[in-house]
């Protein structure tokens, strides 16, 4: 099993819309970098991933989610109403994928940015990292372990 970060900004998309969504399951659209986009790739069905709330006022670990739908094409890429929309990508080449993810759990308080700083086992975490603006990142099961303890005592 792999264990992953994947940020959203909650006015975009939030923990909360995931909850609320019939059967608690939705497409993890809209990514357009390439590292992420093979990070995704790698994703396997079942795995355990942070969503993390970015751009916002309190930026954090908001809840976990789990892999219900290994990557498949990214149609948004092929919309042109979408903001998505990626002449490049085609039905027969695609060059965008996603996943689905289903609502795991909430975490209330959100585990801060803030906070994950504190912590000497969090150090080497990618989303800690100066410059660091990918939207799926891999972390470790020790990490994800540590995590998950420190969110939910």
């Amino acid at each position: 099993m792999n264990y992953w970060i994947m940020k959203s900004e909650p006015d975009v998309f939030s923990i909360f819309d995931l909850k609320n969504r019939k059967n608690q399951t939705e497409p993890w659209n809209g990514v357009r970098n390439y590292q992420a986009r093979n990070f995704m790739k790698e994703m396997k069905l079942h795995d355990q991933a942070f969503f993390y709330h970015s751009s916002c006022d309190v930026p954090g670990i908001a809840g976990l989610v789990e892999i219900s739908k290994e990557a498949y094409p990214d149609h948004t890429s092929w919309d042109k109403k979408s903001t998505y929309h990626d002449p490049r990508s085609s039905l027969e080449k695609p060059l965008w994928f996603m996943v689905d993810v289903t609502f795991k759990k909430e975490f209330t308080p959100v585990l801060s940015l803030e906070e994950l700083r504190k912590y000497k086992e969090l150090s080497e975490l990618m989303i800690l990292r100066k410059g660091n603006r990918l939207s799926i990142t891999p972390i470790s099961e020790k990490e994800f372990q540590f995590i998950k303890k420190v969110a939910q005592p």
